[in-house]
């Protein structure tokens, strides 16, 4: 087994340790997360630095659990295969990439409540729609859409690596494990399911530019097969 890769590591105590600075400045009953997390664009709390922020915040700590045991599990495979330098600019492009597919979508819905595009709290209050509210006044938070990123990518560069999923008893090929993850991500995002907090197009859309960032350096033959 390799030991973990440095930007990994790196990634890993940045997150844990915003985790705690958030949980701890919250009992002081000071939430910066409200800083942090990213907003709806045309949001009046978004700020120019959530887009970056917001990839190292996380909301509970089974939250930060699983999106850390990912990373740990499948980041420093990519890391090793790549280098640093690749490894950081996929898992940034792919953590803004799912940020650009969730606010698309939240505008196309935008469109939908109101007719046309709105860019005022009057004309969101105006409205009424509690759909609205919840579009321009609830955060998003987590690494999720760098982490469906490289779970795509390592599917792609190593599709018949075999892995073990809870409750299914035999190994399965990460090349058919993927796939199905993506569907069952589009078949929530779309069902809307009450009760369900999810960003699950953020996931869809990190998934998505890590799919075309591994077809395009493939395709250019610029894979790192060294650490840098």
């Amino acid at each position: 087994m390799q030991p973990i890769s440095p930007v990994v590591k790196n990634l890993l105590i940045l997150n844990v340790l915003m985790f705690v600075v958030t949980w701890f400045f919250g009992n002081q009953g000071l939430d910066i997360s409200a800083y942090l997390a990213v907003y709806y664009i045309d949001s009046p709390f978004f700020k120019m630095w959530q887009p970056i922020s917001y990839m190292f915040m996380h909301g509970s700590l089974m939250h930060i659990f699983f999106n850390m045991f990912a990373l740990f599990s499948f980041g420093s495979i990519l890391e090793y295969h790549w280098g640093g330098k690749r490894f950081l600019n996929f898992y940034l492009l792919t953590g803004l990439g799912a940020l650009v597919l969730q606010w698309l979508v939240q505008a196309y819905e935008v469109a939908q409540i109101t007719g046309s595009a709105i860019n005022s709290v009057a004309a969101i209050e105006a409205s009424g729609s509690a759909e609205l509210f919840s579009i321009y006044g609830t955060p998003m938070v987590g690494a999720s859409g760098a982490i469906f990123g490289i779970l795509v990518a390592f599917a792609m560069l190593y599709p018949n690596v075999e892995m073990y999923i809870m409750f299914i008893p035999v190994p399965v090929k990460a090349k058919y494990i993927i796939p199905v993850y993506i569907v069952i991500e589009l078949f929530l995002g779309l069902g809307k399911i009450q009760g369900d907090s999810v960003a699950h197009f953020a996931h869809l859309g990190g998934a998505l530019i890590g799919y075309f960032l591994v077809k395009r350096w493939r395709n250019n033959n610029t894979y790192y097969d060294y650490y840098e």
